[in-house]
């Protein structure tokens, strides 16, 4: 089993340093591009007739760019920074292997574009929405209380996916099925409900957008085996980590931000969690 890694640095220059197909899965919480102006702007195009698959810098891969950030100045700078990003991501996922990119609702309608063009429509599995209710309720609009989860595979015809190891959760109208059902829960379909980090409880560590053990469970239960690696370059305060060392998958954390270093370091110590820190850059 590889060892657990906690590496400070530049993500991009990490994620260049590692082999390719060495990773079964990614799961990657960048940070949201919020408070952003919408402008149009005029652009000239041409569109591909290659058909529906799409690879790096081809036609329609630059035509799908040029359009969607010609929209919008400020994603532009967002996307110019997450593309290379991603693009090593896909370069380091086995065949088998998935990349679940969890983003604002700002963002991924954006990204679900450009994200078909990196790893073509047709490796694009899901779009999970998790949805949530707290904060403010506002009385103008419809409340926002959900992230997006986009989710896509290497090999849409290779890839890893076991259902059945994933936690159930129980029926919302528990007196519609048998009782042997309602003791066995219900397999979760592609939008989740599931509470935030409680400010009170055992998980919470103060950093400031922590995500649930739960959701990432779902996503290292359903998408890889023990033993697998699992890789997450936006750390943040380890959830990606703590969760995959208590299922018995080898992980690699990646974050330049030092109170992240610290936070996840304080995390995986307490719970007994071996593995590796490393500074780069």
């Amino acid at each position: 089993m590889p060892t657990n890694k906690l590496i400070e640095a530049d993500n991009l220059s990490v994620l260049k340093s590692m082999p390719d197909e060495s990773v079964q899965l990614i799961y990657v919480d960048p940070p949201f591009n919020t408070g952003r102006t919408q402008q149009r702007g005029q652009t000239t195009t041409k569109r591909s007739e290659t058909g529906n698959r799409v690879g790096f810098k081809g036609q329609r891969y630059e035509t799908i760019r040029q359009t969607v950030l010609s929209y919008d100045d400020e994603f532009a700078d967002y996307w110019s920074f997450l593309e290379p990003r991603l693009e090593q991501a896909w370069r380091v996922l086995k065949k088998t292997g998935t990349l679940y990119v969890h983003l604002d609702y700002r963002e991924a309608h954006y990204a679900k574009v450009l994200l078909d063009a990196l790893f073509g429509r047709d490796c694009f599995l899901n779009e999970i929405i998790w949805a949530y209710d707290y904060g403010g309720k506002s009385k103008s609009r419809w409340p926002a209380k959900h992230d997006t989860i986009l989710v896509y595979v290497k090999d849409p015809q290779n890839y890893f996916f076991n259902s059945d190891a994933v936690d159930r959760e129980p029926y919302m109208a528990p007196g519609l099925v048998t009782p042997e059902k309602v003791e066995r829960g219900k397999l979760p379909t592609d939008v989740w409900w599931h509470t935030i980090v409680s400010p009170t409880g055992k998980e919470k560590t103060g950093y400031p957008t922590q995500k649930p053990e739960g959701i990432l469970r779902r996503v290292i239960q359903a998408s890889s085996q023990p033993g697998d690696l699992v890789l997450d370059f936006f750390a943040g305060s380890g959830t990606t980590g703590a969760v995959a060392a208590s299922l018995d998958r080898s992980f690699v954390l990646v974050d330049q931000n030092p109170q992240s270093i610290a936070v996840i370091t304080a995390r995986l110590k307490n719970a007994g969690v071996e593995f590796d820190v490393s500074q780069e850059g």
